[in-house]
């Protein structure tokens, strides 16, 4: 009867686990890969972050729990180092780091420089990836 039980708990944890929603996870930039998440029509967030940058580090902590947000499920969230993606920078005028872009597929939505406050950088996302 034990192991009916549990095998039940089990089962039902599986069917609990399946029916949460995919949430989106970071990629690393590379050329390729964006490029064709662009030609798929993709939403696609990209954070122009460098590791010496205090200002990404204070973002970074925030855009993680968008990331995780159930309602950013189909967004590519790409992290792109500033210090090793020059032509990017250059083809989309990116000045500095701690940059965060979003893109509906090959089209620039919006971007933001330089945010931290939480409410303000969650609402800034929300609204250019449409959610």
């Amino acid at each position: 009867m034990n192991r009916l039980r549990a095998a039940f708990a089990a089962l039902l944890l599986l069917i609990g686990l399946a029916a949460q929603p995919a949430v989106a996870a970071w990629v690393d930039y590379t050329p390729e890969a964006f490029s064709a998440a662009q030609a798929e029509g993709k939403t696609i967030l990209v954070d122009v972050s460098a590791s010496w940058c205090p200002t990404c580090r204070a973002q970074k902590p925030i855009l993680d729990e968008l990331a995780a947000d159930p309602a950013m499920e189909g967004v590519l969230f790409v992290r792109l180092d500033f210090d090793q993606h020059k032509d990017f920078l250059r083809e989309h005028r990116v000045p500095r780091q701690s940059t965060i872009i979003v893109f509906e597929g090959a089209s620039e939505v919006n971007r933001s420089v330089a945010e931290t406050d939480r409410d303000r950088l969650r609402d800034f996302v929300f609204l250019a990836a449409g959610r």
